[in-house]
């Protein structure tokens, strides 16, 4: 007897998946993302600290989120045909939409990358190289240190289209943008 493989084993065309194929494979593993053309899945369990910080760092950026303005954990966002990360929190300037799968690069305002052993090269090479190319503004990297949160901000350079680093925050995150933040990180963990 042999085993019928899942769908998402075999992509659709030689040049691979492709963003808008990500709403329509059925069974597909929670959380995958499309980097290339390649489905990307979490091989592990995440850590609760990991999970802690995405959740807690999300509630603090929504609290100051202006009007009109989201923010969500593990939402994909489609930077071209082959390509849809999934960052841990997306901050973008659109309302609530409930059937939304995935937000547009000209909607997001911030992503967060919060660095796991298993995502390290992707969110710390990967992912940033293709915001920044995709024109998302603010970029955050959060990594953590003697167990503690540490933020790693960046802004778009326009002229080079890749990230500046603005700063390292390890006790608090004070920023006037993407709007005005100030956000106890020990408080993530508590």
């Amino acid at each position: 007897m042999t085993a019928t493989p899942p769908e998402w084993l075999c992509p659709p065309r030689a040049s691979g998946w492709e963003a808008d194929d990500l709403d329509h494979i059925p069974n597909l593993p929670r959380h995958t993302e499309l980097i290339d053309g390649a489905l990307i899945f979490r091989v592990r369990p995440q850590r609760l600290w990991h999970a802690r910080v995405i959740r807690r760092l999300a509630a603090a950026l929504e609290d100051r989120a202006p009007a009109g303005r989201t923010v969500e954990a593990q939402m994909t966002v489609r930077l071209s045909t082959k390509s849809r990360p999934e960052p841990d929190v997306v901050a973008a300037r659109v309302a609530y939409e409930p059937d939304r799968t995935c937000f547009l690069p000209e909607e997001v305002d911030l992503v967060v990358e919060v660095v796991s052993d298993e995502s390290q090269e992707r969110d710390r090479e990967t992912k940033p190289f293709k915001y920044a190319r995709a024109g998302i503004r603010y970029f955050w990297r959060v990594e953590e240190e003697h167990g503690l949160p540490v933020v790693h901000t960046y802004e778009l350079d326009d002229t080079t289209r890749t990230y500046v680093a603005t700063g390292i925050h390890r006790e608090r995150v004070k920023a006037a943008v993407p709007y005005d933040l100030d956000i106890d990180l020990a408080r993530l963990l508590r």
